[in-house]
C-alpha cells in the first residue's frame, strides 16, 4: 500500500505542506516574491495564475492575490492528503479483513477436508456393517430352514 508522507508546518498562520523529497512551498513563495519585487515576472506568463486584470494590479495586490490563491491551493492539497490518508486507513482495514477472511477460509477448507475424510471412513464402516448384516441375515435364514 502506498503511503502519503507529508508534514504540515505553519508559517505566518498559513499551513504549508512539504513532502519528504525536499520541495518547500516557503522557498518557492520567497523566490516568486523576490522576482516580483525585482519586477521580473515568472517564466510562464500564460498559465492563468493571475487573471488578465492581474496585469493591471500592483505588486502588493498581486502578492496578496497569489497568497490567497496559495491558501486555497494548500487547503485543497490538505483535503486531498486527508482523503489519501483516509483511503490508506480504509485500505489497511480492508487488507486486515481480507487476511482474516483468507485465514478463516483456510481453516474452513481444512475442516471440510477432515469432514470429507471422516464421511468416507463412515461410508466404508457402513458398507462393512451392511455386508455383515447380509451375512447374518443369510445365516438366520439358513438356521430358520434348519429349524423347520
Amino acid at each position: 500500500s502506498s503511503k502519503i508522507n507529508m508534514e504540515v508546518q505553519s508559517a505566518d498562520g498559513v499551513a504549508i505542506l512539504e513532502d519528504c523529497i525536499g520541495f518547500s512551498l516557503t522557498k518557492t513563495i520567497s523566490k516568486v516574491e523576490e522576482k516580483l519585487k525585482k519586477r521580473v515576472l515568472p517564466d510562464c506568463q500564460d498559465d492563468d495564475i493571475i487573471p488578465r486584470v492581474g496585469n493591471e494590479m500592483g505588486t502588493e495586490a498581486q502578492i496578496r492575490f497569489l497568497k490567497a490563491k496559495l491558501r486555497v491551493t494548500q487547503e485543497d492539497l490538505a483535503n486531498v492528503v486527508f482523503e489519501c490518508r483516509k483511503k490508506d486507513d480504509e485500505n489497511e482495514n480492508l487488507e486486515t479483513r481480507l487476511k482474516d477472511t483468507e485465514e478463516e477460509n483456510t481453516r474452513l477448507q481444512r475442516k471440510i477436508s477432515l469432514q470429507q475424510s471422516q464421511t468416507e471412513k463412515y461410508k466404508m464402516l457402513s458398507q462393512e456393517a451392511n455386508k455383515k448384516i447380509e451375512g447374518l441375515q443369510q445365516e438366520v435364514t439358513a438356521l430358520e430352514k434348519v429349524l423347520q
